[in-house]
């Protein structure tokens, strides 16, 4: 599915409902990389990377009967995909826990692993604070990866509105996450976002 006609997500939604494999396959490859990407972000490791995102997909997959289609599908990948990268980076620190192995190299990964999780934690519950306009524009540009005008189109505002509610979503989530108790993490946060 994948030619040149318009991706209409919720004509596929519902073909893959049915058990379409096409429609299937035409999300599978309409999302692969971001979802791919928001991974990796998270676990670092992209053989780790690939596994939980063919889990996710497969989730979908399991899934696809009870996914509402009037609700965002990159929404549901990003939060699944969330979700898998967490339970994947705890079991690997409480394996690297029970090892017992203190090497510095263990070290620096469990205390690293344990700073990306408390991010992404203040990170979530920032967002989650945010209007429902401003969190579906700033999951629509910064997770889901589209354009202002891509964004604009799909949610029926203009393109100078979209980039308002992305301004005032990121000064949201700053000040949101400068009253964590885990302060000397914002700033690194937002050089790398």
């Amino acid at each position: 599915m994948r030619s040149g006609k318009p991706f209409d997500e919720l004509q596929l939604i519902k073909k893959m409902a049915e058990g379409d494999m096409n429609s299937f396959d035409a999300i599978y490859w309409k999302y692969y990389k971001a979802v791919h990407g928001n991974i990796l972000k998270l676990v670092q490791d992209d053989a780790s990377a690939e596994d939980i995102l063919q889990d996710v997909f497969l989730s979908l997959w399991e899934n696809r009967e009870k996914i509402d289609a009037a609700r965002s599908l990159a929404g549901w990948l990003f939060v699944t995909s969330y979700n898998r990268s967490m339970t994947f980076l705890k079991k690997r620190l409480r394996e690297k826990v029970l090892s017992n192995v203190v090497e510095e190299d263990t070290v620096e990964m469990t205390i690293g692993q344990s700073l990306t999780e408390i991010r992404l934690n203040e990170l979530e519950k920032a967002v989650s604070k945010l209007s429902p306009q401003k969190q579906k524009v700033f999951y629509m540009c910064k997770l889901k990866g589209l354009s202002y005008a891509e964004t604009a189109d799909q949610l029926n505002i203009s393109r100078h509105t979209v980039k308002e509610y992305l301004a005032a979503a990121f000064q949201s989530i700053k000040e949101q996450m400068m009253k964590s108790p885990s302060v000397g993490l914002v700033a690194w946060f937002f050089l790398k976002f």
